[in-house]
């Protein structure tokens, strides 16, 4: 690691008081701090000469009004300071990574309450990070902050790709459109799920990506979300301005705070190229790192899993239909009738591991074996899973010695239900349980309201627990996929045991009626900015119906479109979703799926523009191997790719899986072609994609 930090101070006076100035440390950005007439502290941001975020205000409003920290600050103090070092991921999109930037951090003081208030800014190459730091003090120990009125004033009226702000959920398609739409578009934008709560008709979540009329992307999010309420963005349509609006508990607090303590990084990520915004690594850069001193046990993976059958309706997860209602310790299932269509019996998952050894992936993640699955949605029910009471056709030991075998592993779920006390009351046992039968990860889940009744899914309470369930999983050595939780910031840097989320509308939906075809070419640029999504792809079997009579869902892409995914989602944890029997249906094009790598030494974005396309080409993990991906939106494209990012000299083995000329997520959506050639670093390829649609490509060294 390198690192350089030198203190300077730095200030001078404007006509509306005293003012400071951060270069990034290419030059490229400038950030403008001062007091306004009034004492309320404000910023502004320009990139190569252009103003990106006029001026904006700071501060926060707390319950008791005559201490809020709004206005009436003079500067006590500032420090600027200059930071670089190279960090080494324990996985991720490169071997290292750069943490470069310069510092500001302007001390404040209230006239009449005095009290302490401290704002430090980032500067990168990419971008600006912001934080309110609480100093210990005796005028401001204990507060609770009533909204947080973190200003962003956009310079004009930008096309924005957003989904509606809400407390509990992510799992909405994104709208593409003018900021000053957003509000028409509100209730279109707003579509059902198992549990939501939206504020505003203008109200949006970040990640919030936008691109104004010419040609600069920007990018608002948060990061190092800690013991704090997430934050949305709340536009006031009028003069183009975003306010923060934090998550509120129960009692319609936004956050208990006790001094000593900080905020979230507020993060704006800028360039005049798409492909920087995705390749940023500010929102890891800020950060704290590793936590976990030993992580040889945290390992990237890829499995199979009895899911998908059950997401279509094929197949249940709950054992019986003779139980309107399950006491856990009460209900006896063993005398209880099966249904006949549930999945997670021992024959049944044995399959599955069978088709996981012979493939050559590590897990098998089961869903629906334990018991309580009857009522365990939408009924505001406590005790509802104890996570390690299987069902009677479900043989534990038998399952784990028969995996081990098989040289497999299986991942463990834990469906909470929302019912987040019983969670809490069951984890140490249910960690217990998954040492003493080898599951080295877990997928955990939060569908429906939460209980305590009226906490939301991103309030302070649950971001708490989130955590709490993290370092508690990172004890028992075990990694945490969480899914309906709040959507990543970073955190994986510091806890590198995260190796996946949901958080975000996934391919389940596909199932539920479809996303947008174009939704893949949004989600890295809005939700993968704060961390790996479990998205879940590989889908072969698009029409549901052949599954599920009663389903006629139908999936919006090709599959060479789903076979990109595995480059361009970005994930330390890649599913492949469909039925093993789908997979043999097409066993060549299953062969990329077998092959493409879970981890990564270096990441080359070659063409990107969010709504449109992405084209992401990745080296794999300790090999001169390369895979390369592109998701495609609703227009027909022919891409011309330089292979350039190869070694020099080195001759290649290029497996392209692409679309037909036919080929139509719609229409035709299971036409690809493959063709293999030579290939070296002078080579192009000009390659077709159809709407929905993309193509794969391994290109491995030729020996």
């Amino acid at each position: 690691m390198k690192y350089t930090i030198a203190l300077i101070g730095i200030w001078f006076l404007s006509l509306s008081g005293w003012a400071q100035e951060l270069s990034s440390p290419d030059g490229y950005f400038e950030m403008k701090f001062q007091l306004l007439p009034d004492g309320t502290p404000s910023y502004q941001l320009d990139y190569k000469g252009q103003t990106i975020i006029k001026t904006s205000k700071l501060g926060l409003e707390l319950k008791e009004e005559k201490k809020s920290l709004l206005d009436n600050f003079k500067i006590l103090d500032t420090e600027t300071s200059t930071y670089n070092e190279t960090w080494k991921p324990v996985w991720g999109e490169e071997a290292e990574i750069t943490n470069h930037y310069n510092e500001l951090l302007v001390k404040l003081q209230q006239e009449e309450t005095e009290s302490l208030l401290n704002i430090r800014f980032r500067l990168f190459d990419d971008g600006l990070g912001f934080r309110y730091e609480f100093p210990q003090q005796k005028n401001l120990t204990y507060f609770v902050i009533k909204e947080e009125r973190t200003e962003f004033a956009m310079n004009g009226d930008h096309t924005a790709f957003w989904i509606p702000g809400d407390y509990d959920t992510q799992e909405y398609d994104y709208m593409e459109t003018k900021l000053s739409e957003i509000r028409s578009h509100m209730k279109e934008a707003i579509t059902p799920n198992a549990s939501q709560q939206t504020f505003s008709d203008t109200g949006v979540q970040t990640s919030l990506m936008m691109k104004t009329d010419d040609g600069i992307y920007i990018n608002l999010h948060e990061a190092a979300l800690v013991d704090y309420s997430t934050m949305h963005l709340n536009l006031d349509d009028d003069t183009m301005t975003f306010q923060s609006w934090l998550t509120p508990d129960a009692n319609g607090d936004k956050g208990y705070i006790q001094a000593p303590a900080h905020s979230p990084w507020r993060t704006i990520i800028v360039s005049d190229d798409a492909r920087d915004i995705l390749n940023s690594k500010l929102t890891l850069n800020l950060n704290e790192p590793s936590k976990i001193e030993d992580t040889s046990w945290i390992k990237p993976m890829k499995y199979v899993g009895v899911w998908w059958e059950m997401i279509t309706g094929k197949s249940t997860w709950n054992y019986t239909d003779e139980f309107p209602s399950v006491k856990l310790g009460e209900t006896d299932f063993e005398n209880a009738k099966p249904n006949g269509k549930h999945a997670a019996n021992t024959a049944h998952v044995k399959e599955y591991i069978d088709f996981a050894a012979e493939n050559g992936f590590d897990g098998v993640l089961v869903e629906g074996w334990n018991v309580g699955w009857e009522d365990w949605f939408g009924k505001s029910k406590d005790d509802v899973f104890d996570f390690v009471t299987p069902y009677p056709d479900f043989d534990v030991e038998e399952i784990e010695n028969y995996a081990n075998s098989k040289g497999v592993q299986m991942i463990m779920h834990h469906e909470t239900s929302s019912s987040v006390r019983n969670y809490e009351r069951h984890m140490d046992t249910a960690y217990q349980f998954m040492n003493k039968y080898n599951y080295p990860a877990v997928k955990s889940g939060y569908v429906g309201d939460i209980l305590p009744r009226g906490e939301y899914h991103y309030g302070q309470w649950l971001v708490n627990h989130y955590l709490y369930a993290l370092k508690k999983a990172a004890d028992y050595h075990i990694m945490v996929n969480a899914h309906e939780a709040v959507r990543p910031t970073g955190l994986s840097r510091t806890w590198p045991n995260l190796i996946g989320n949901e958080s975000a509308r996934g391919t389940e939906y596909q199932a539920f009626g479809g996303s947008k075809p174009n939704h893949v070419t949004v989600l890295p640029f809005t939700r993968l900015i704060g961390g790996p999504m479990d998205y879940t792809p590989g889908i072969f079997e698009m029409d549901i119906s052949k599954l599920n009579p009663d389903n006629k869902s139908h999936l919006n892409a090709t599959i060479a479109n789903q076979l990109a995914l595995y480059v361009t989602m970005y994930s330390p944890l890649q599913m492949a979703a469909d039925l093993p029997e789908n997979y043999r249906r097409f066993p060549d094009a299953f062969q990329f799926i077998k092959d493409v790598a879970v981890d990564w030494d270096k990441t080359e974005y070659l063409e990107a523009e969010p709504g449109d396309y992405i084209t992401v080409a990745r080296q794999a993990k300790g090999t001169n191997n390369w895979f390369v991906g592109n998701v495609n939106g609703v227009t027909p494209r022919t891409t011309n790719i330089k292979l350039d990012f190869l070694e020099k000299g080195k001759k290649y083995i290029a497996t392209i899986y692409a679309d037909a000329k036919d080929a139509h997520y719609k229409t035709n959506p299971q036409a690809y072609k493959i063709t293999t050639k030579t290939v070296t670093s002078k080579s192009n390829l000009k390659l077709y994609s159809a709407p929905g649609g993309g193509f794969a490509i391994s290109i491995i060294e030729k020996k």
